[in-house]
């Protein structure tokens, strides 16, 4: 059972409400609660785009796994954005597997919680890396995984790569074990957010609730119920909670946001150079966007037909 500080920690986390958690002051050395909150903050920071910060929180002589992990993951996302850092991505990427392997024994002073963060950050890095059927095997996917951060990060990725199917199977494996979780119900959420099941309502709901904690200040959540709503055709109130959203997050909108933010303008006819500015902004600071990516590939497919056209003569009078 997490103490009641812990599962404010994780909820947060869970929450997407990575400033407020950042913020908060570290627990004593001595408390149980020390390498968890420790992590998570960590984790936090990763979320921010601050993979330094999150490296600079680990002390570097640290023998716990967990803590080993995030610094691992850390290493790697901050090589990743370098391409002349190949070889410190693959160090990292080697320094997880070798961690991986060192938590599949029986030993009893590694917790099943520290076992469990292990193999979440290490499929992070492997799913990052495309190499997703490894992420999905450290994850346990398919199988009796009693581990519902793993089975999260398990349907995140089955949702990323258009099958919603297997994410549902195993959000239904996992309701048969897991408790009435807030991650369990963020799942759920999430799996309804990209099925369309209930036209939206279930998740729509679901992020409407956590927004109404007044202890909880969170764009993510903000973000999500914004796409719920642009889905549900709800384009002002979408604008809205995308709108708030950036102010949440000082006027710089992570690349959810702003994608949201593009896709809404582009619904509204009477603004397309808004739409345009947006996605100028969008494909600038975030190149590697689903929808930037896309586009480039219609884009590139739309020239290549086009020189297969032959146009033809212009009839004589």
């Amino acid at each position: 059972m997490d103490s009641p500080e812990l599962y404010h920690v994780k909820q947060q986390f869970t929450l997407g409400a990575y400033k407020s958690l950042v913020s908060l002051s570290l627990p004593d050395a001595d408390s149980p609660d020390y390498i968890p909150t420790l992590v998570y903050q960590a984790r936090a920071h990763l979320a921010l785009d601050d993979p330094s910060a999150a490296l600079a929180l680990v002390p570097s002589d640290t023998e716990n796994v967990a803590l080993r992990a995030v610094a691992a993951l850390s290493r790697y996302v901050t090589a990743e954005a370098d391409p002349a850092k190949e070889e410190a991505r693959d160090a990292a990427l080697e320094q997880l597997r070798d961690l991986c392997v060192e938590v599949e024994g029986d030993d009893e002073d590694v917790s099943e919680w520290e076992k469990g963060t292990v193999r979440v950050l290490s499929a992070i890095a492997f799913a990052r890396a495309g190499e997703i059927e490894e992420a999905l095997e450290t994850l346990g996917a398919g199988g009796e995984t009693h581990n519902l951060e793993a089975v999260a990060y398990t349907v995140q990725i089955y949702l990323s790569i258009h099958r919603p199917d297997l994410a549902r199977k195993e959000f239904e494996r996992a309701k048969r074990w897991a408790e009435d979780d807030l991650l369990l119900q963020l799942i759920e959420a999430s799996i309804g957010l990209v099925t369309g099941r209930d036209a939206y309502a279930d998740a729509h709901a679901f992020f409407s609730e956590q927004l109404a904690n007044p202890s909880l200040t969170s764009p993510r959540l903000l973000t999500a119920r914004g796409v719920a709503r642009l889905l549900r055709g709800e384009l002002s109130a979408a604008k809205s909670d995308l709108e708030e959203a950036a102010v949440q997050m000082g006027g710089k909108p992570d690349s959810e946001t702003l994608g949201a933010q593009t896709v809404a303008a582009g619904l509204g006819a009477a603004k397309t150079a808004e739409a345009d500015q947006l996605f100028g902004q969008l494909s600038t600071e975030h190149p590697g966007f689903p929808l930037v990516l896309d586009l480039e590939r219609k884009a590139h497919l739309f020239d290549e037909l086009a020189t297969k056209f032959a146009v033809p003569p212009v009839a004589a009078a």
